[in-house]
């Protein structure tokens, strides 16, 4: 059996799906981009933070070499008076002025630059120093002047050593500052993958939902409503024509023992005995006739007989009927005030529903109650469409209807009463069916049950003038 959704649900469940998937499919890529941008990061910083640690080391060490080195040249020159050495100082102090300028692009913070411009003024001292110092070796110049000379000299290399540790400890603090905005970043990165993977799971879950509510849950419910419909069918067809064929070879009968009893009631005076057989064989044939009459009525129901009834009209007739009946088991039958509402209905068949529900109300009130006909207007979807329809509405104040029997209601033959056939309901929700509407109830045990006969609505001019005279 194919089972086909309402065109407008199928669309709106598939914007929701394709939404929900395009989401899905973005947070992912997100995901992805996030996880690659995350590597790339964490590689980049491992290289910088290697290269910022061998900078700060690089810087200290070089100016400490070149600083001792040069110290060197001067002293082998104060002592041996060697010209040569002399020019390796000379040439050595140009190279480190010119390394010193070149670090300044290097350098990331405020700090380092203090201390690079106080070690570039303490070099330049040094320098100044040193030359100073040089026309003092000449030859005439003794060697505890020139030695005297040198050691103010070491003073000032100390100094420019001192500086060269102070911008590698500079070097180190930016590179803490440089670690804690990595780590800011990477945390950033880190809540990032952390919030996409929660929407991909939450998007997830949604279209999962989505799926199984919109599709799955109704396909499946549709597929029980129409299995039961196509059982319930099934089952009517094949009790009609068993119906027919009993009732046909019954009725016959029935008329010749029921004409045959007539005659012989004659024989006996009201009040005997025989008389009083008489009478229960006669109430008997008649319960018969109407079981055969049922069964017909099931197995071959009339074809309706359209015409535009007022809908309050109908429940004031059905009310009319039934009110003297019921007011001796203390039961009240109430007709709200109806809007002047039309149908188009088979007023008999209509009616026959109604009268039908009414009793069914009745049995189920016990000691006195209410029985309620109202007229309501809502709602229907009629061939895969919306519009308008009228509830007549039986409400009662029973027992309500046991879920064990509600499974059962519909089903013909199927009855709580000794002396009921079963066929009550079944037929009514088949005269309804071929008004193109539908049978509904709603019921609460010990509080009472509300029968609704939806009909479509009649809506056209000529309607509204027929109400309104």
């Amino acid at each position: 059996m194919i089972i086909d959704l309402p065109q407008k649900i199928v669309s709106r469940v598939t914007i929701r799906i394709v939404t929900l998937v395009v989401v899905i499919g973005l947070s992912a890529v997100l995901i992805f981009q996030t996880a690659v941008r995350t590597w790339h990061d964490v590689s980049e910083l491992r290289g910088r933070l290697t290269a910022v640690q061998l900078e700060s080391f690089r810087i200290a060490d070089h100016i400490q070499r070149e600083v001792l080195e040069l110290s060197n040249y001067l002293l082998q020159y104060t002592v041996e008076g060697d010209p040569q050495d002399l020019q390796q100082f000379q040439k050595g102090t140009h190279e480190l002025d010119l390394w010193l300028d070149a670090q300044i692009p290097k350098l990331r913070t405020a700090k380092e630059k203090e201390v690079l411009s106080r070690l570039n003024m303490a070099f330049d001292e040094y320098v100044k120093l040193a030359k100073r110092i040089e026309p003092s070796t000449g030859v005439g110049t003794s060697r505890s002047e020139a030695l005297r000379g040198f050691s103010e000299l070491e003073k000032d290399s100390e100094k420019i050593l001192n500086l060269g540790y102070e911008l590698a400890e500079a070097h180190r603090a930016s590179l803490d500052l440089f670690l804690a905005q990595s780590k800011t970043g990477l945390a950033r990165l880190r809540n990032v993958l952390l919030v996409s993977l929660c929407l991909l799971l939450s998007f997830g879950t949604a279209l999962a939902v989505v799926v199984y509510r919109e599709m799955i849950a109704p396909l499946r419910l549709k597929l029980v409503e129409s299995q039961a419909l196509l059982e319930r069918q099934e089952k009517l067809v094949s009790l009609g024509m068993l119906a027919a064929g009993v009732a046909h070879e019954i009725r016959n009968p029935l008329t010749a023992i029921k004409a045959c009893l007539f005659l012989q009631q004659k024989r006996f005076k009201p009040g005997t005995a025989e008389f009083a057989d008489v009478e229960l064989v006669g109430l008997e044939i008649g319960r018969l006739e109407k079981i055969v009459k049922d069964f017909l009525q099931f197995a071959r129901p009339a074809e309706p007989e359209f015409a535009d009834v007022e809908a309050g009209e109908l429940l004031r007739d059905v009310q009319t009927l039934l009110r003297p009946q019921l007011e001796k088991q203390n039961i009240q039958l109430k007709a709200e005030s109806a809007p002047r509402t039309l149908l188009h209905v088979d007023r008999q068949q209509i009616k026959q529903v109604l009268i039908n529900l009414v009793q069914n109300s009745a049995d189920s009130i016990k000691e006195g109650g209410t029985i309620t006909l109202a007229v309501r207007e809502g709602t229907r979807r009629w061939a895969n469409r919306q519009a308008d329809a009228v509830i007549l509405e039986v409400a009662d104040t029973g027992s309500g209807i046991p879920p064990e029997v509600q499974k059962r209601l519909f089903d013909p033959f199927f009855t709580t009463r000794e002396t009921g056939t079963g066929l009550g309901l079944s037929i009514a929700a088949r005269i309804v069916e071929k008004h193109g509407g539908a049978l509904e109830y709603k019921t609460e045990v010990n509080r009472g049950t509300v029968f609704g006969i939806v009909l479509p609505r009649v809506r056209n001019e000529q309607a509204r003038k027929s109400v309104a005279g």
